[in-house]
């Protein structure tokens, strides 16, 4: 019963108190092992496509794939949204000899880091820098 009974009675948290009893920093953070899908990948199936439909948002899927998955639930696997057979946009992509994607224009093969893009109407598919140069 000292006269400074209440020394330690501090109006902020210490450093100590805080990675202690309140969680602190954290030692480790847990890293995800997110990988982006390559281009030449349905979305469904996660395997490369063989007939390869696009929706109007962009999203690959595989004609083998996406078509039971309309007739069973009638909606797109990704969005959730009501999707049919007839709004799918059948791609064209075109190979050079080795047998890889490349832009029909510009020859440049498609890489999972090239900006692609299609033609809605027609489904060939182009790469971005055709378009821009484009007239």
């Amino acid at each position: 019963m000292g006269k400074r009974q209440h020394q330690k009675d501090k109006m902020y948290i210490t450093c100590a108190e805080y990675t202690h009893f309140y969680g602190g920093k954290k030692s480790e953070i847990p890293k995800s092992n997110f990988r982006r899908l390559p281009f030449d990948h349905c979305s469904l199936s996660l395997q490369p496509f063989e007939y390869p439909m696009c929706t109007h948002e962009g999203i690959v899927f595989d004609l083998l794939s996406i078509v039971p998955w309309i007739k069973k639930f009638g909606t797109n696997p990704i969005s959730g949204e009501k999707l049919e057979a007839k709004s799918l946009i059948k791609l064209n992509f075109a190979k050079n000899n080795d047998g890889k994607y490349h832009c029909p224009v510009l020859y440049t093969v498609f890489t999972n880091n090239s900006h692609i893009v299609t033609n809605k109407l027609t489904g060939n598919v182009f790469s971005h820098e055709t378009i821009i140069l484009s007239p």
